[in-house]
């Protein structure tokens, strides 16, 4: 309902730039290193910046398949190292 709203009134309110919608949800009594039930891929119809970079975080397996398409990625093991610095953290996220 509340999205609905936004969109309406982006519609009705015309703007000079670009206006996006940013959505968080958050689940209440759920463990995410205890339930792995959540999995999948979004496809998007556009690409949301010209110039978009990605980094693969996942297991041996996705990094394999990262490597493979030369997608820069890492291990969990990395991500746990990456994690006490964070130096390192914010000029990966600057990526």
């Amino acid at each position: 309902e509340a999205v609905k709203e936004v969109l309406q009134s982006s519609q009705t309110k015309q703007r000079k730039f670009v206006e996006s919608v940013e959505l968080q949800i958050s689940l209440k009594n759920y463990d995410p290193q205890k339930d792995k039930r959540f999995s999948g891929t979004v496809r998007l119809k556009s690409l949301p910046r010209p110039k978009f970079s990605v980094c693969v975080l996942g297991d041996q397996q996705h990094c394999d398949e990262a490597k493979a398409a030369e997608l820069p990625h890492m291990d969990i093991e990395a991500l746990k190292k990456l994690n006490k610095n964070k130096k390192m953290v914010k000029k990966l996220a600057k990526k």
